[in-house]
């Protein structure tokens, strides 16, 4: 699958810290439990590549206009 395909699957979706310092992605979805831990460093990135893609999504939706939302 794609990162463009379409998907019917719903999917809930934590996010926090642990116990143990990681910071944990944890995905539920048809019986599916997918707990994904990070080190905060690679959570840093992670949430960088996450406002990035925003960004370029916002860019899409707005037709290229920035700053200007509907």
């Amino acid at each position: 699958m794609s990162i463009n395909k379409q998907s019917d699957i719903a999917a809930n979706l934590q996010i926090g810290p642990t116990d143990l310092g990681m910071v944990r992605l944890y995905i539920e979805a048809e019986g599916l439990q997918l707990p994904l831990d990070f080190d905060p460093e690679e959570a840093d990135e992670i949430a960088e590549e996450l406002r990035i893609a925003a960004e370029a999504a916002r860019a899409m939706s707005d037709g290229g206009k920035k700053g200007k939302r509907r």
